[in-house]
């Protein structure tokens, strides 16, 4: 067994990371040209001080503990984050932002419990579906457990309002029985109950209907709900092959909302061109198949379930964050992962980067499967 971690592994996400700021430091130049309150410190605090260096720190942590210790702690992990997410209600504890609840702000410090949530979600799935490996293809075995554990977690974002956040811990949940081993029927039957939960908050929330509305006639509304994806498309089609050049952007001075945020792929765009957002593309791509191979290999059911979640989890919301930027998928309010502004989803991704390389020292070789 491997005594090191998986070195190809550790480059894609050094690669990621090295183009992500890159990305992010224009963009941000962008937004502070705009006046809009947010200066240099605050920005580079949260992103490079409390995203990169405690992140950093994370990583370094979680790859040199082994992952099995945490085990038996799942469900209690689970539970606190299901807390957190309660205090997004609570007043004067929870902040709203654009009429959604997802933010915490204690002792003048803020953070999103949404990203803890779905960690601890993952954790607790693989550690529970890993332990019952003999009856996971049945409904009492493999369904209700996710019932349970993921669909009170996306109750609680649903209340938020955040369907994005539901949609993100559907896929990782779904994908982790999946590879547990569960029965196609009910893996159709959750995305049914996915279908069904959509429409009804499509009923529900007026922005979720706009977005599904603006997603089948993007020219419907272009100075209102269909404004962000009109202004993401102009930015990437403006890039053409190569890009206008780093910092060369225009978009992100005054049209782009959230240039550091949702639309910072089309800053990407602009800016590299296809080639560049490509190569970020493949980029992600690498980091999901070198990631999916340590699961293969990982030397228990229980890490490699959690590496498949944990994937899912970081290259399922960089690609959706892609696709609705350039109008493949509905809009969404997600990050994409180590390139968005978001201290607490850097830190976050980096630490369950460390926990993938923790298993990455335990993998079995090539030769011991043969």
């Amino acid at each position: 067994m491997k005594k090191s971690i998986d070195t190809p592994f550790l480059l894609a996400v050094c690669a990621i990371i090295i183009f992500g700021l890159l990305i992010f430091t224009s963009a941000a130049l962008g937004l502070l040209a705009r006046g809009s309150g947010a200066t240099f410190t605050s920005v580079a605090v949260s992103q490079l001080l409390l995203g990169l260096v405690c992140g950093g720190v994370a990583l370094i942590f979680f790859s040199r503990i082994d992952y099995r210790i945490w085990k038996p702690y799942t469900p209690y992990f689970f539970a606190f984050a299901l807390f957190l997410t309660i205090l997004t209600f609570v007043p004067h504890v929870g902040l709203s932002l654009k009429g959604a609840a997802r933010w915490v702000s204690i002792g003048g410090f803020s953070f999103q419990p949404e990203e803890i949530l779905k960690f601890a979600t993952v954790l607790f799935l693989a550690a529970v579906y890993s332990s019952k490996a003999k009856v996971v293809n049945t409904f009492q075995g493999g369904l209700v457990p996710l019932l349970l554990i993921a669909g009170s977690g996306a109750v609680l974002l649903l209340l938020q309002p955040n369907t994005d956040g539901v949609v993100v811990l559907g896929i990782a949940s779904a994908g982790i029985l999946f590879a547990a081993g569960g029965r196609l029927l009910h893996l159709g039957g959750l995305a049914l109950l996915g279908i069904v939960a959509v429409g009804g908050a499509a009923l529900y929330y007026p922005h979720v209907s706009d977005r599904i509305h603006t997603f089948f006639d993007q020219s419907a509304d272009p100075r209102g709900a269909g404004y962000q994806i009109q202004q993401s498309l102009i930015a990437v089609g403006s890039g053409q092959m190569t890009g206008r050049g780093f910092g060369q952007s225009i978009q992100k001075f005054s049209y782009l909302p959230e240039p550091i945020g949702d639309s910072i792929f089309a800053v990407a765009g602009e800016e590299f061109g296809f080639v560049g957002s490509t190569l970020l593309v493949i980029l992600f791509g690498t980091f999901g198949i070198l990631g999916l191979r340590i699961a293969a290999r990982a030397p228990d059911m229980f890490g490699g379930l959690l590496v498949v979640g944990l994937v899912i989890l970081i290259v399922g919301q960089s690609f959706v964050n892609i696709a609705s930027t350039i109008g493949l998928v509905p809009l969404v309010g997600m990050p994409l992962i180590f390139v968005s502004h978001g201290g607490t989803a850097l830190a976050l991704s980096l630490a369950e980067v460390g926990i993938i390389l923790s298993v990455s020292k335990r993998m079995h070789t090539k030769e011991q499967h043969v």
